[in-house]
């Protein structure tokens, strides 16, 4: 195995959590017109936060999507990237319908709802319609801006455990799940922490697997890592 195939593998398994906040503020998008960018973002309804010419050939513009902490910035001079190169930035929204709706209320040309694979290069395997089964992430619609940088609209009900860290009833719901999971745990296995099932079940549902695969990863960390093994 080379060093790279290594520290790659090493970073993805990490179960370490970060201690500085790397919030994302900012994504520059390459354009060809200042003012006409600036048009197209004023009439979907987002909030101009600037417009700076700092010099003859330095111009900063800054709009945010309703709703959204982060922000948007073009203008002139601001990045060597050529138009329609940043390739797609993903706005969430709850109801893609009713957001697709909006926005070609606003003149905006917008691809038809489809699901399946939305982040493949090629555009294959997207398929007609909203999810059959309307699942959280799993909806999703595009449009462009008049440069050709795509967006693209994804439809998130319910974010998955440990997503939002704010929100309180998430981690009371997950909280509650652990409990449940833990309790066929505890009943098979010999006198144990229960807090280290936890944290190990936890760690795996906030990376994204789904509760039969965080309960046998929690197990498995408790029999590599505390040697208790049912």
């Amino acid at each position: 195995m080379s060093t790279t195939a290594s520290a790659t593998e090493t970073q993805v398994q990490d179960p370490r959590t970060a201690t500085v906040d790397f919030k994302l503020e900012v994504a520059v998008l390459p354009v060809a017109d200042a003012d006409r960018a600036k048009s197209f973002y004023a009439s979907l309804g987002w909030r101009e936060d600037a417009d700076f010419v700092l010099a003859d050939d330095l111009r900063v513009l800054q709009f945010t999507p309703p709703g959204s902490p982060a922000s948007i910035i073009f203008g002139t001079g601001v990045t060597p990237a050529a138009a329609a190169s940043a390739g797609s930035l993903l706005l969430a929204v709850e109801d893609v319908e009713a957001a697709r709706a909006e926005l070609i209320d606003r003149g905006v040309v917008v691809s038809e709802v489809f699901h399946g694979q939305a982040f493949r290069a090629d555009r294959q395997g997207r398929l007609p319609g909203l999810d059959p089964e309307r699942g959280s992430y799993f909806s999703y619609a595009t449009f462009s801006d008049p440069d050709g940088n795509e967006f693209l609209l994804q439809e998130v009900t319910e974010r998955l455990p440990g997503r939002v860290t704010d929100d309180v009833a998430a981690e009371s719901d997950l909280l509650l799940e652990t409990a449940m999971r833990h309790d066929a745990y505890e009943k098979a296995a010999p006198p144990h922490d229960w807090f280290d099932w936890y944290g190990a079940y936890m760690i795996a549902r906030r990376a994204g697997s789904a509760p039969d695969a965080a309960s046998a990863a929690a197990g498995r960390y408790m029999a590599d890592v505390k040697h208790i093994v049912v």
